[in-house]
């Protein structure tokens, strides 16, 4: 009995399982996968019976320099949320995006990236990716309503503390939708 040699597909398979087994190639391989993901998933605002309303609460946070800050969450300001870290392969997909909203709404929307990693770090992954991004480090547990072991998840908050859009995994969040609910919430 003649064996039949490996497909085209077979060999391209075996060689993706071994590019994901390699430590150095890994992290590439699933940050572009995510970036497929971020080109085509936008986040949208959730229902108003899924909608979760905050007790509005001060997020007590330290930034980067280390100066401890207190963010007023559900008190008048629209806060985005997103909790992430510098080795998550859809965290870093997505941060482009998030970039750009910073930096279209960051002066009438408060913003939070929150992270437990070190400055030093962020700082050094900031820095190479060349990012004005304002991270920050908890000082204290988020409520309840906030916390989630996924990362990215993000949260967009409105003015009086609902959370208007949840979201884990990556997603484009400079996408039409998404800065026509940022037009709506600052009042444009």
């Amino acid at each position: 009995m003649k064996k039949k040699p490996f497909s085209r597909s077979s060999i391209l398979f075996v060689v993706c399982i071994l590019l994901l087994i390699i430590p150095q190639t890994r992290k590439p391989i699933q940050v572009a996968l995510n970036t497929l993901r971020v080109a085509v998933w936008s986040p949208g605002v959730l229902e108003a019976d899924e909608q979760t309303q905050l007790r509005p609460f001060t997020y007590k946070v330290r930034t980067l320099e280390g100066t401890p800050l207190e963010a007023a969450i559900g008190k008048g300001t629209v806060t985005f949320i997103s909790y992430w870290a510098t080795w998550c392969p859809p965290c870093i997909a997505e941060l482009p995006s998030i970039q750009e909203l910073y930096a279209a709404y960051g002066d009438r929307v408060q913003f939070l990236l929150i992270t437990n990693e070190t400055p030093e770090v962020v700082k050094r992954f900031l820095d190479k990716k060349n990012y004005d991004l304002p991270v920050v480090f908890p000082r204290m547990q988020p409520p309840k309503e906030l916390f989630e072991r996924s990362i990215p998840t993000n949260y967009l908050i409105d003015q009086h503390g609902n959370i208007i859009i949840k979201e884990k995994g990556a997603s484009n969040w400079n996408s039409a939708g998404v800065r026509e609910v940022f037009e709506v919430l600052v009042g444009a």
